[in-house]
């Protein structure tokens, strides 16, 4: 609390920079301020015209007293003199679905909506444009404002399967997505740690299928446990109280049900239903994907059904969603059962299999009025007809479904999962890696350049989301989810021509303010100031350039070479050896600053090129970034910029020197994080050119010496007396691990390398 304290001084002294006035996230459509302020009173209260902004005014008012303690009353007809806020629906209204006229005037407010949750979302615009909380002297500017959503799907996802969190902290998410608009919460409630949802036909279910015998303790490589037994479950009162807590606030919730992998909480407590007869199954300890998934026997579609049946007759929503994503087929190839299936119905492979088995679901759901949704692994082997995908390994599923004529929503991991790591490396809780910064979800464009205008159609909207593999806590899901949040709703609702990062930014700071208001846990990676390291134009060197917040200075020292004071950052500077720098925002209340090193070596700010180009989902500051003196490789993980990801491909770089010089050893910086699908290389091999244009091969080592962390390449083969050798042009051929094996996350799929600093001595 104390950080969030000197956040809000730091926001108190900002208020001239920002636009004090019109904060509101996501930004509206049209926005005309005019003259004066409408006065809060004790008299003031909602007038509802009709019975659906009645509910919505209800809801409001729960948010007014949470937030600014503001007891402001519900009415439906006049009370009195006292200053009226008008709320009403009116379908003739002139915008699209889901807007809302909002016009504050001295004397009065009306919200005006278009259709369901219109008068919802002006009433959260209303609440954020609330002036002077502290000294409950309450005030809103006078304006018109005309909003819409800019897509019908804007949604975040909660998992509850790794870890479980209480009812009252879901209607607590529930108000987050409320507050900034968004109409749908995606709730994971069934995965391979954990099964959370009462199903009274099936009781083991939640006696046995919720609890696990043991949590994995820091990170999935390192494979420690602790034996303290966790879980939990959602009765299915509690669930229908949740759906009634968020119809109330125009959102809909969509179950996630996970089938045919991701299922071994459920064969824990049923395994009649797996592949593998007299097996004991266990609910899973570890992180990342098990090989066991559902035996597509017909016991196991009514099993399903069943479940299914009570899944649907509790939730509303038009949509259940079934998972489908990294099923892994082992199981399904070493069953007899299932080679004879897949031989009797003419399935020429596995993912056929699978296709049959999503179909089957999809027509039972189907039966029952409900759509089906699924990650895009359910378009392997043919899509199911009547599904919409969920596209998270990249855009390449939504895309595809778009070009069939199937409706898409857009969660590309690199852009919309908040389970990876968002600030300053040495600033950050342990996550499950990657990095993306609130500034990438911002540039985010859910509509892929690729599709035609007709194809375009079929892209619903976009998604967040929250796993919990590494979030056990509900202030780390606070953590994780806000503000990223925040970005995407204003990605998802406002007009793309209208985006700016600065101006959101702006905005966010008081936001930030109205949620300390309820102690969210927000984070303020924003802060954080943010290096690139450039090459120099000279032969030698490199230049730094940071940058931060606009309307912040940058204050930076070296820590080595040792230097006191602090300078005030205005243009790229340059160093020429290895160097220690800290950077922060000069303020008295800056926050954590960042420290990063930059280590010299024969490559470092050398010219270098790719015969392959890595991964534009883990692009860094291209090809540079492994000559430009950050070793990512200390922070032993993925956070940051400074990985290379190459794809099922090679990486194979070529560095110029400049000149002929001595070479005794190459140090090459690879990761290994197999929950993430990133494997070590294969081999690494070495040439040297004059030319560049004739290399010979001067060592490799294979995959035993490099499982054995073996990073230093030496010249020729004597590992303990390295030779050397003379030459100007040097390549590195880094050889890609290949298909992920099968008993692995991501089993079947392309391994990722990734790589990051290369250094010669």
């Amino acid at each position: 609390m104390k950080k969030i304290f000197l956040l809000f001084l730091i926001i108190i002294s900002l208020k001239s920079f920002s636009q004090s006035d019109f904060s509101i996230i996501p930004a509206p459509v049209s926005l005309t301020p005019a003259e004066g302020y409408f006065q809060f009173d004790n008299t003031t209260y909602l007038l509802a015209n009709d019975f659906e902004s009645f509910k919505d005014a209800s809801s409001a008012r729960y948010l007014f007293i949470q937030y600014y303690q503001l007891p402001i009353k519900v009415a439906t007809k006049k009370i009195g003199e006292g200053k009226q806020i008008l709320v009403k629906y009116d379908s003739t209204l002139n915008i699209p679905d889901e807007g809302y006229e909002l016009i504050v005037t001295e004397n009065a407010i009306t919200i005006t909506g278009k259709n369901k949750g219109g008068v919802s979302h002006g009433l959260m615009s209303l609440l954020q444009l609330i002036e002077n909380p502290t000294t409950r002297n309450y005030k809103i500017p006078c304006c018109k404002i005309i909003d819409y959503p800019r897509f019908s799907y804007r949604g975040m996802h909660l998992d509850c399967a790794r870890h479980f969190f209480d009812v009252d902290f879901i209607k607590k998410y529930i108000d987050y997505l409320a507050l900034y608009k968004y109409n749908t919460f995606h709730w994971h409630l069934t995965d391979d740690q954990g099964w959370r949802i009462e199903i009274k036909q099936y009781p083991k279910l939640t006696e046995i299928g919720a609890w696990r015998n043991g949590n994995m303790i820091g990170h999935y490589r390192e494979q420690q446990f602790d034996t303290i037994r966790y879980g939990g479950y959602y009765t299915q009162k509690e669930i229908k109280e949740i759906i009634k807590y968020a119809e109330a606030r125009n959102i809909t919730i969509i179950p996630e049900i996970e089938m045919p992998g991701h299922c071994l909480a459920a064969l824990a407590s049923y395994p009649d239903y797996g592949c593998v007869a007299d097996t004991t199954y266990e609910v899973g300890k570890a992180w990342g994907v098990y090989p066991d998934v559902f035996c597509p026997k017909e016991e196991t579609f009514i099993f399903l059904e069943n479940i299914l049946s009570e899944v649907i007759e509790l939730f509303p929503s038009e949509y259940i969603h079934i998972g489908g994503d990294e099923v892994e087929k082992i199981r399904w190839k070493n069953s007899a059962f299932c080679q004879q299936l897949m031989k009797g119905k003419n399935l020429k492979d596995e993912n056929e299999l699978q296709s049959y088995f999503i179909q089957r679901i999809e027509k039972y759901v189907n039966s029952k009025g409900k759509k089906l949704i699924g990650w895009d692994e359910i378009l392997e082997g043919g899509i199911a007809p009547n599904a919409t995908i969920m596209s998270w390994r990249g855009e390449e599923g939504g895309i595809k479904a778009a070009q069939q004529n199937h409706f898409a929503i857009m969660t590309p991991s690199n852009y919309c999962y908040f389970d990876h790591y968002q600030g300053s490396p040495q600033n950050e809780p342990l996550a499950i890696g990657g990095y993306t910064p609130i500034e990438k979800v911002y540039s985010y464009e859910p509509i892929p350049a690729q599709l035609s205008v007709e194809e375009a159609k079929y892209i619903l909207g976009a998604q967040g989301n929250v796993w919990t593999e590494y979030i056990a806590e509900t202030y780390q899901v606070e953590y994780m989810a806000i503000p990223r949040m925040l970005a995407l709703s204003e990605v998802l609702w406002s007009q793309k021509e209208k985006k700016d990062f600065y101006d959101f930014a702006d905005r966010l700071l008081l936001q930030f303010e109205l949620l300390r208001r309820i102690d969210c846990n927000f984070s303020t990676s924003i802060f954080d100031i943010k290096y690139k390291i450039l090459p120099a134009k000279e032969d030698d060197g490199l230049y730094v350039e940071l940058t931060g917040l606009k309307n912040f200075q940058i204050a930076y020292q070296f820590l080595y070479p040792k230097d006191e004071s602090f300078k005030i950052y205005t243009t790229p500077f340059k160093i020429n050896s290895t160097s220690i720098i800290y950077a922060h925002l000069d303020h008295e209340y800056y926050g954590q600053g960042i420290e990063f090193k930059l280590k010299f070596n024969r490559a470092t700010g050398k010219k270098i090129s790719l015969t392959n180009p890595s991964s534009n989902k883990y692009s860094g500051d291209g090809p540079f970034t492994l000559v430009n003196g950050v070793d990512a490789i200390t922070w032993r993980t993925w956070r940051g910029n400074e990985w290379l990801g190459f794809e099922g491909i090679n990486c194979e770089a070529i560095i110029d020197l400049g000149k002929e010089d001595t070479i005794s050893i190459i140090t090459v910086g690879y990761l290994e994080d197999k929950m993430s699908w990133i494997w070590i290389p294969n081999s690494i091999e070495i040439f040297i050119s004059d030319d560049g244009k004739n290399f010979t091969p001067v060592n490799k080592i294979n995959s035993e010496d490099i499982k054995r962390n073996y990073r230093n390449i030496m010249i020729g083969t004597d590992q303990e007396n390295p030779e050397t050798v003379n030459g100007r042009f040097v390549k590195i051929k880094i050889e890609n691990y290949g298909i992920i094996p099968s008993g692995n996350p991501g089993a079947g799929n392309k391994a990722w390398l990734f790589v990051d600093e290369i250094s010669i001595e």
